[in-house]
């Protein structure tokens, strides 16, 4: 019972910062960790002892309240990106929630992942990190020869502030050409944002500046299904490059219809 009044005490904090600092027009508002302490003493309601736990709702988790939202210029979204140490800034922006759509077929691949894996996993992220790398998903979606470098990678960059990507992978092509692949994955309630992947592009341009920078993000769906999106940077925006559905089955279940169908659309690209 007390988790289900969070959101509604985090909104009071988030909505009350924002319109303090709000002018007709904004597309920018900046504010402090700072200034949710002083909306959550004017409002009289008990902070969190993470206090960046009420960022992290309203970036991952949790829909603006209407005073917010409702102040977007038109065609776009409130999201909230760091802007330094202990330092936020709403931003409008075209591509905010990352959603898979409804209308993708999904190409079955045969199951790889050990059982033991399956049985033990600890949480739908882990689960999924481990089914992208038993599975090569990363190297189907990308046709790149790919390695898991790092798990949780936690580092700062410049102008931002400390991130964190959920996995690293570098990867060869047949030409040669060496890439790095920031992923995102998401499971259970958490949603894909557009500010992880413009995290995860700082990231490389800091640590890996002589790779091609390529963000992954995957996403839990029904039935055994998963949803993998790739995204590029145009200008000042991040959008989405492509997306691909992908269903897990067990090998028996990948007939020779199946497979026809995959060989006319290779051909087809």
């Amino acid at each position: 019972m007390p988790r289900s009044r969070e959101p509604n005490r985090y909104a009071r904090i988030i909505e009350r910062v924002f319109l303090a600092h709000y002018r007709d027009g904004a597309e920018q508002v900046f504010f402090t960790r700072e200034d949710l302490e002083r909306a959550a003493a004017v409002l009289n309601v008990k902070l969190p002892k993470n206090i960046g736990d009420v960022i992290y709702s309203f970036r991952f988790r949790s829909s603006f309240p209407d005073a917010i939202s409702s102040r977007a210029p038109k065609g776009k979204s409130w999201i909230i990106r760091l802007a330094g140490r202990s330092r936020y800034c709403f931003v409008a922006n075209r591509l905010t929630c990352i959603s898979p759509r409804s209308d993708l077929v999904a190409t079955k691949i045969p199951d790889a992942t050990p059982g033991m894996i399956v049985k033990y996993a600890l949480s739908d992220e882990q689960a999924l990190l481990a089914i992208l790398r038993y599975n090569r998903l990363v190297d189907v979606f990308t046709r790149v020869t790919c390695y898991s470098l790092q798990s949780h990678l936690r580092t700062t960059a410049v102008g931002v502030g400390q991130v964190e990507t959920d996995e690293l992978y570098i990867g060869v092509d047949r030409f040669g050409t060496h890439y790095v692949f920031p992923v995102q994955a998401k499971g259970g309630r958490d949603r894909q944002s557009v500010v992880q992947i413009e995290q995860d592009l700082a990231i490389c341009r800091e640590k890996f500046p002589s790779l091609v920078c390529r963000p992954i993000a995957a996403q839990f769906m029904r039935n055994d299904t998963i949803a993998m999106f790739e995204f590029e940077q145009q200008g000042q925006e991040i959008v989405i490059s492509s997306e691909k559905h992908y269903r897990l089955v067990p090998p028996e279940d990948v007939t020779d219809k199946d497979l026809e169908a995959y060989q006319t659309a290779s051909r087809g690209c």
